[in-house]
């Protein structure tokens, strides 16, 4: 299948599998459409970089950014931002995203910079220089600490459609579950789409975290993800 051919070769026959639990004319259009994204060569890019013998987690988020320039093939890491601090906190690009600018407050609390007060005056009064600068950066330290960062669907094309696509590739999520029941492999998902994987027969066995939206503000101070992330030290320059 043409939209394996550029992943990790550890995932091909599992994500080949998955695939094959899509509905025939939806595969079709993944492979002629031209208007949904991420395009068919981006939408498997969590699989390209890391391999499944490296994978401890998979993070399920809802869909991907309802924007071309953000929408890179990875969960929660959106394209269009690059910088994460600048000399005022955090930057203007992660301001605008409120699911980001949430998560990166809940791994300053987790550090023990933030408390009560998770103002951008807070913010800018951190001394960030010691933190990763950048969403790539980001990216990295997920998959270095294991986690695979996923969507319920893998590519977006309007508001309107987005439960269709969501609905769409439930068949691919069962079956990419389903063979990987083996791995000791925990799941965390993210807000009530994600959630849903949690009644699939194949989910029974995983070890699952059930955590809020990042876009709710109630995830900035949520203990659960407290819990789970900061062992992961997702700031930090050396996590390895």
């Amino acid at each position: 299948m043409s939209f394996v051919s550029q992943i990790d070769p550890s995932w091909k026959e599992i994500v080949s599998y998955a695939l094959d639990g899509l509905d025939p004319d939806y595969l079709k259009y993944l492979e002629q459409d031209t208007t949904y994204f991420p395009d068919k060569n981006n939408f498997l890019n969590a699989f390209k970089t890391l391999p499944l013998a490296k994978t401890r987690y998979i993070l399920f988020g809802q869909d991907p950014y309802p924007r071309k320039e953000s929408a890179l093939g990875y969960a929660f890491i959106d394209g269009k931002v690059e910088r994460i601090f600048d000399a005022n906190g955090l930057s203007k690009a992660v301001n605008r995203a409120t699911s980001l600018r949430n998560f990166i407050k809940m791994l300053l609390v987790c550090e023990g910079k933030l408390h009560e007060d998770f103002s951008k005056e807070a913010i800018a009064s951190i001394d960030t220089s010691n933190y990763i600068q950048t969403i790539q950066q980001l990216r990295q330290n997920f998959e270095k600490n294991g986690v695979l960062l996923l969507n319920m669907a893998l590519v977006f094309s309007s508001k309107e459609e987005s439960k269709f696509h969501i609905r769409a590739w439930k068949g691919f999520v069962r079956r990419l579950l389903q063979r990987l029941a083996s791995q000791e492999t925990e799941l965390i998902l993210f807000g009530n789409i994600a959630r849903e994987v949690e009644k699939f027969d194949e989910a029974k066995e995983f070890t699952k975290h059930l955590l809020p939206h990042p876009y709710n503000i109630s995830f900035i101070t949520d203990p659960q993800a407290h819990t789970l992330f900061r062992k992961m030290r997702l700031l930090d320059h050396s996590t390895s």
